[in-house]
């Protein structure tokens, strides 16, 4: 059972990987970090697996738990998420570097994203993801006017943050 739950697990994280690493690519300014806060992230994934009961779509759970623990450890709060030794049986799972360098026109983006608040921040990359706003909502915790009204609200607020450097 527990290897099938394991097996089972790996397979619906790599198909989902690039989740986490679009939010890692959010919140750290370094491939140290990067790789830190990843596999963080699979590590309090993996903890929370047993409870996933798949009211949702993996990667909506997976958003939610992943964006949580980035949120909880580069906000620097005094709750800090308790981690656990890396189990070597998790080694398997295919880490796939992300490749920057062919999107470097999102270099500026990346950039002025990175200087939003955390909730901006993610909500920013779920409506890059396409997400629909009740399931932004839903992740965020936020109604859904809300999340609409505050998407306007960083658009503008972008616009500008680019339009200084010359790239919108």
């Amino acid at each position: 059972m527990y290897k099938n739950l394991e097996q089972k697990f790996v397979s619906l994280l790599e198909e989902n990987q690039n989740i986490l690493h679009k939010i890692c690519k959010l919140y750290t300014a370094d491939l140290a970090s990067h790789q830190d806060l990843f596999q963080e992230m699979v590590i309090q994934l993996w903890r929370s697996y047993p409870k996933f009961k798949g009211d949702s779509k993996f990667a909506t759970w997976a958003y939610r738990v992943s964006l949580n623990t980035a949120i909880s450890l580069y906000r620097g709060r005094k709750t800090k998420i308790t981690t656990v030794d890396w189990d070597n049986s998790l080694a398997n799972i295919r880490y796939e570097e992300y490749n920057s360098e062919a999107e470097e026109r999102l270099k500026f983006l990346y950039e002025s994203v990175r200087q939003l608040n955390d909730i901006d921040k993610a909500l920013v990359y779920m409506y890059l993801e396409d997400k629909d706003y009740v399931e932004i909502s839903e992740t965020l915790g936020i109604s859904e006017v809300n999340a609409r009204v505050k998407m306007n609200r960083i658009k503008t607020k972008l616009k500008s943050m680019l339009s200084k450097q010359k790239i919108a």
